[in-house]
């Protein structure tokens, strides 16, 4: 179990990842303050030693996608939200921002796999663990997403 300094620490560095995470699960940001907020609340009960940072990075990962997926299945949930709604990060090039855009109009199916592997570094075997899949099912969301990508950007 934490101490009230370290779950201050790991709040303080991880709630960003978390909340990103559950963001681009939903695309609703009250549903993503609700599953952040639900996930370092299972971190601060959590009675589990982490070995480092990274053991307490890929837990609060694996529980932030845990806690959407729980919440997806609640039936009052209202999963269709318009992107507009959505808070975008800031990047310091348009091209980054248009990019953003376009993984997040993908299919969940894509563009959880997209956001895992290249905004948060996460490799395709953690990838796959996180979201529950083989890591050749990752590759190959990860390609084809990259295809319809492609396809998004030229057609814009």
């Amino acid at each position: 179990m934490l101490t009230e300094q370290e779950f201050q620490k790991a709040a303080e560095r991880y709630l960003d990842m978390v909340y990103r995470i559950a963001l681009n699960y939903f695309r609703s940001r009250q549903d993503a303050e609700d599953a952040a907020q639900e996930t370092m609340l299972r971190l601060w009960r959590a009675e589990v030693s982490f070995t480092g940072e990274e053991h307490l990075r890929y837990w609060l990962a694996r529980v932030a996608v845990n806690v959407c997926r729980d919440m997806g299945r609640s039936p009052w949930r209202n999963r269709t939200v318009a992107l507009e709604h959505c808070p975008e990060p800031s990047f310091t090039d348009p091209g980054q921002s248009v990019l953003y855009e376009a993984v997040r109009a993908l299919p969940a199916k894509y563009r959880l796999p997209l956001y895992l592997y290249y905004y948060e570094g996460y490799s395709a075997a953690e990838t796959g663990e996180l979201l529950g899949l083989k890591v050749s099912t990752v590759q190959t969301r990860l390609a084809r997403g990259r295809e319809k990508l492609k396809r998004a950007l030229e057609e814009a």
